[in-house]
């Protein structure tokens, strides 16, 4: 099969969206890339060219963590284009790239990587005995209450 890869750079233009798709979380963002280039003694930007990013598993992860909206990414990953029709208009295309990779542009600024550990498990709180105490524990010398919330007479 044959599939396109490409490297973009330029810059993360909202906040990371984080999605659940079926099984998995897939964290997307939009990212602007203008050309620019020497005229005589100025510099030129072109069009600004926009691109979904969608980034899956352990990726999506880091990047809704590490990426906010105004960086300065780079971003390589397959692209691929969705065309979509509306009823009396011309057909819409959206250029979109299931990332392999994003990084910070180190051009643009600074970064500090801090590695994910591996194989980092989540702790289950009901596990936990003091929080099962307090969720599921009761005071034998409390009040009783019905159905209601209502206080009721203890049982002689």
């Amino acid at each position: 099969m044959n599939e396109s890869y490409v490297t973009l750079q330029g810059w993360v233009g909202n906040d990371v969206d984080v999605r659940d798709v079926g099984d998995t979380k897939c964290a997307s963002f939009r990212l602007g890339c203008t050309p620019r280039w020497r005229k005589g003694d100025t510099w030129v930007d072109g069009h600004t060219s926009w691109f979904t990013v969608n980034c899956w598993r352990s990726l999506g992860r880091n990047v809704a963590e590490s990426v906010k909206r105004g960086d300065a990414v780079v971003v390589h990953g397959r692209v691929r284009v969705d065309v979509w029709e509306r009823e009396g208009q011309p057909p819409s295309v959206t250029w979109i790239v299931d990332a392999a990779f994003v990084g910070h542009d180190l051009n643009r600024g600074t970064s500090a990587f801090v590695k994910t550990p591996r194989g980092a498990t989540v702790v289950d709180p009901i596990q936990d005995e003091s929080v099962k105490e307090v969720l599921h524990g009761y005071d034998a010398d409390g009040p009783r209450l019905n159905s209601d919330g209502e206080e009721v007479e203890p049982a002689a």
